[in-house]
């Protein structure tokens, strides 16, 4: 059972405990000697730690831990640019005999992968428009079995295991009830364009079936899971004999749907559904940085800043009284 979890993580604490490894690298520090740059993990978040001046001699025995690894680590729990971080003093592969359970250490989507999946398949069969459900099926059907690990992210949110299907569904969720309020939105071309976003990160992200990546595939990092999904769809429609209209309306909600030229999107929404796909994508992504945030957060406190939303430090209120 472990006793430290990196979202309860405090300055000055020492500890000996074990994480999961989710980047590891040797660097040269200013002063010339080599140091190890690691990223640690639990099913809580990741943390960023160090291991200072690293002798020769265990430079050999530390080059054969990799990404995915569980280690035991004895750090301090120090403070840079007002994040946490593990100063380093030992580390090591955990071995059998350690008894570990796997569930401690891999950050998981809080539902289960086959239902969130049903859940956006139901979704699919029930589109009126015959195109749009052909199209979202296949690629549902096609890429089922990278769904049900894959996470939305290398980094930031949804990088858990099923995190990719956690977005897609809490998106839709959000998205069938936005359309019984603006009624002028095509119900079927919104819940399509929620399939289609991001299905390319399965292409652009690496990940083994713990939904650990430990970056970008090489086309990934060539043209994107934006790019990716155009050629994609463009080949799929062409494929199943598409209107050709209906199909450039979905790669142009791709292309959208980061909205800014330095997110990647050089044209902004240019109809309803390819405006809303963006807010959609915006609020879950926001939301779920919120959230996991302030999960390590004591009420009557702020967070530690959130790079992803402009380093700010976010409030968790004191919980009111029951009565």
């Amino acid at each position: 059972m472990k006793e430290f979890y990196i979202k309860n993580l405090k300055k000055d604490i020492e500890l000996t405990d074990f994480f999961m490894v989710k980047s590891l690298a040797f660097k040269t520090g200013s002063n010339g000697k080599t140091f190890l740059d690691i990223t640690l993990g639990d099913m809580t978040g990741e943390i960023s730690a160090k291991k200072w001046d690293v002798l020769k001699d265990e430079t050999e025995v530390l080059s054969k831990i990799k990404e995915g690894d569980i280690v035991k680590v004895k750090a301090l729990v120090t403070e840079w640019n007002n994040m946490r971080q593990l100063r380093v003093t030992r580390i090591r592969a955990a071995v059998e005999s350690d008894g570990l359970e796997i569930s401690d250490y891999i950050k998981a989507a809080p539902e289960p992968p086959a239902e969130m999946y049903s859940y956006i398949h139901n979704e699919a069969e029930a589109m009126t428009d015959g195109d749009l459900r052909k199209l979202a099926l296949r690629l549902l059907d096609d890429n089922r079995e990278k769904l049900m690990y894959y996470p939305a992210a290398s980094k930031n949110h949804h990088a858990e295991f099923g995190g990719l299907l956690y977005h897609m569904k809490r998106m839709l969720m959000t998205g069938v009830r936005v359309c019984e309020v603006y009624t002028n939105l095509n119900r079927d071309l919104v819940v399509t364009g929620v399939i289609i976003h991001d299905i390319e990160k399965i292409n652009e992200i690496e990940s083994n079936e713990l939904g650990i990546s430990p970056g970008y595939s090489f086309e990934g990092k060539m043209l994107g899971h934006i790019i990716q999904g155009i050629k994609t769809i463009d080949r799929l429609t062409l494929e199943m004999d598409f209107p050709r209209e209906k199909a450039i309306m979905l790669e142009h909600m791709i292309l959208s749907h980061h909205y800014e030229p330095e997110f990647g999107s050089p044209k902004k929404p240019l109809f309803p559904e390819a405006e809303i796909l963006h807010y959609l994508d915006i609020i879950d992504a926001r939301m779920y940085d919120m959230e996991d945030a302030l999960v390590a957060t004591q009420p009557g406190e702020f967070s530690e800043r959130v790079f992803t939303l402009e380093n700010r430090q976010l409030y968790k209120p004191v919980a009111a009284d029951k009565e």
